[in-house]
């Protein structure tokens, strides 16, 4: 269930179709030059062992590693099970789901950023938790929502994807504005994550933490909490 950004599948192709081009050219000519045809396969084989193992981190990532992650995120929240939470960019449900299985009178809603919305609502189905969940497209510039209008915003691999500087500040500024006071927020990104927290702090936020950094899908990640 969980998001990967590089798809596990072409980094075990790329290593099953080097290896084997590796092995191809070592049989053709390690007879006419045995000591060249070794070197070749040992500098196409450690390549072929970094693209698989690659692939095993991603494939570990998405099954593993990164549902550890969000629910490390969802505990710190301590959910009590009646709010409304706002998951921004919540692309394949990875995050949505999670606290929407924490939820018993609560709700959360889930921005589509990126036309995923389908995907969304198929994997709340098959979870259970279709009924606890309303996914709506969105702008990240301009929220249409009330200021303090949820009790908790989460928000996980979504705001990289979006290409300017600029622009994923005014996302922050939105899910800050959104957020109503004593409520908490919780990214988990790749890359930025560190403006994220200036930006945060810049707000207003308390107990603005970043966490240490982790490698899941072979890219850096960091969790940044927050209290309005």
């Amino acid at each position: 269930m969980g998001y990967a950004p590089i798809p596990a599948h072409r980094m075990f192709s790329r290593g099953g179709w080097t290896l084997a081009f590796a092995l191809a050219l070592f049989f053709i000519n390690h007879s006419e030059y045995p000591a060249v045809s070794w070197r070749v396969l040992a500098v196409l084989g450690i390549i072929a062992a970094g693209f698989l193992a690659a692939g095993f981190v991603i494939l570990w990532s998405s099954r593993v590693g990164g549902l550890q992650i969000r629910d490390q995120l969802l505990d710190g929240l301590a959910l009590s099970g009646d709010e409304r939470v706002l998951d921004f960019g919540s692309g394949t449900g990875w995050m949505l789901i999670g606290a929407a299985k924490r939820l018993k009178s609560g709700r959360v809603t889930g921005l589509d950023l990126f036309g995923e919305a389908d995907a969304i609502k198929e994997k709340a189905k098959n979870e259970g938790v279709a009924d606890k969940v309303r996914v709506e497209p969105g702008d990240p510039a301009k929220l249409v929502y009330p200021d303090g209008n949820f009790n908790v915003v989460t928000s996980a691999l979504a705001l990289h994807r979006i290409p300017s500087d600029a622009d994923r500040v005014q996302a922050i500024r939105q899910m800050w504005r959104v957020l109503k006071p004593g409520g908490r927020l919780a990214i988990f990104d790749v890359w930025h994550t560190g403006d994220y927290a200036e930006e945060l702090r810049a707000a207003g936020a308390t107990q603005v933490e970043l966490s240490p950094m982790s490698f899941l899908w072979c890219l850096p990640g960091r969790s940044v909490t927050a209290k309005k």
